[in-house]
């Protein structure tokens, strides 16, 4: 068979694993396309640059633009990441038809239409599993195995840099300062670790998988994000204590009437009975509840230039398979057009800490406040220091707006010395919903 020519866009830590599979495994893949795949050329920013992979220089071009819109082209593969210029590329090699497969969740959390749009007036594939949770098969069982289905709510771990932080914060006591530290030192964390702390690459992969989950347009913007660094080994302790874990979760839900979606990232404690509770250091989980399907959960490997390029190759050999018949995958799915409603309309549940005066009456004027904005006490439980006190109050379900009013009011008592934390309960009811 004529072999299948595939463009390499980017030579980083994920594009030279894809090429050494590609040539490892020329023979497998052959045999399982039915075509032979043929490396056409790599765009790199720098020619000089010593990279560990072995490939003929003569392949290695600065000329991305060229080279994706080469008649000879069939596949393109983009893993340099960003916005742009990765969004013109991918839209000039759709436009002449040619598969795109891309591992590039900012762009398709950003604005994954234009993509779409294009693979559609071009008649080619757009697969991109590779964007979100590395080599775990998630988005093809959300786009292709449950489509025939009614997913209700998917919850999980999709970030490795925090979960390794968390989980040594959990497991010795350190600080989260010390944590990310050594999450650097052993290359799980960047340098400046903003993306993967303050919620944004898992923001953009709760758009993803929400978009898909719920056949909606869900962009990053529309995802309610916050971070973990003020998470403080207090927090952990506190949450130990009480026997749950502190994760942070990208929360994609349908609300209670079904005419509206939440989407979300924040830290939250759960139970450690729960499933996602046992994930540990920098592997990945999400946790999926469909009406017929019921609770299904996927773990393993979320980032690596391995994991990621296995996933990559996955989208490869279906592209590649899909040419040959002359066929294409199945397209973007928003027949559904579900709105993201606001954080404020989310119904949650809430651990709060208030640190108050120890004197009589202060127990009745917190609840007082908690069910004048509606909110229900589930446990409450109260430690004596001399003139102080501290409050551990755990609420029922309730709108996050009536929790933030709460905790404002809380901000105003004069019994209320300090609110020293406040969490989000996940995972041992319906309370993501």
């Amino acid at each position: 068979m004529k072999p299948l020519k595939v463009a390499l866009l980017g030579c980083g830590v994920v594009g030279s694993q894809v090429i050494r599979l590609i040539h490892e495994q020329h023979d497998d893949l052959a045999a399982r396309i039915g075509a032979p795949l043929e490396l056409a050329g790599v765009a790199v920013r720098r020619l000089g640059r010593k990279r560990d992979v072995e490939v003929d220089p003569a392949l290695f071009t600065t000329d991305a633009e060229a080279l994706v819109t080469r008649d000879d082209v069939d596949i393109v593969v983009e893993v340099i990441g960003g916005i742009e210029p990765a969004r013109s590329l991918i839209v000039a090699a759709l436009s002449r038809g040619k598969s795109v497969v891309t591992a590039n969740k900012a762009l398709l959390a950003e604005d994954g239409a234009t993509l779409h749009e294009a693979a559609r007036a071009g008649e080619g594939d757009l697969y991109f599993e590779a964007s979100v949770a590395g080599a775990i098969p998630l988005l093809r069982p959300l786009r292709e195995s449950l489509a025939g289905d009614h997913v209700q709510q998917v919850l999980g771990i999709v970030n490795g840099t925090t979960n390794y932080i968390l989980d040594k914060m959990d497991s010795t006591g350190a600080s989260f300062t010390d944590a990310l530290e050594e999450a650097q030192t052993l290359g799980y964390a960047e340098a400046d670790p903003t993306a993967d702390v303050e919620g944004f690459d898992a923001a953009a992969k709760a758009a993803i998988l929400a978009g898909l989950a719920f056949h909606s347009r869900v962009t990053a913007a529309e995802v309610h994000r916050e971070g973990i660094t003020d998470i403080t080994a207090t927090d952990v302790a506190s949450a130990k204590a009480m026997g749950y874990v502190i994760k942070l979760l990208a929360i994609c839900a349908r609300s209670d009437d079904g005419r509206s979606i939440g989407v979300r990232v924040h830290p939250a404690m759960i139970p450690r009975t729960h499933p996602l509770a046992g994930v540990r250091e920098a592997y990945n989980a999400v946790f999926v509840e469909a009406e017929s399907a019921g609770q299904l959960m996927f773990y393993g490997k979320g980032a690596g230039g391995a994991p990621t390029a296995s996933a990559v190759l996955g989208d490869l050999v279906a592209v590649a398979r899909n040419r040959l018949a002359r066929t294409r995958g199945p397209e973007e799915s928003t027949y559904a057009s579900l709105p993201v409603h606001p954080m404020g309309e989310t119904v949650t549940r809430c651990h709060v800490a208030l640190d108050v005066a120890d004197k009589p009456g202060v127990l009745a004027r917190v609840a007082d406040l908690f069910a004048k904005h509606d909110v229900s006490i589930q446990t409450v439980r109260q430690e004596g220091h001399g003139d102080d006190a501290q409050l551990v109050i755990v609420t029922h379900r309730a709108t996050d707006a009536a929790l933030t009013a709460t905790m404002d009011g809380l901000r105003e008592l004069d019994i209320v010395r300090a609110i020293a934390s406040v969490m989000r309960v996940e995972g041992d009811d319906q309370s993501a919903r």
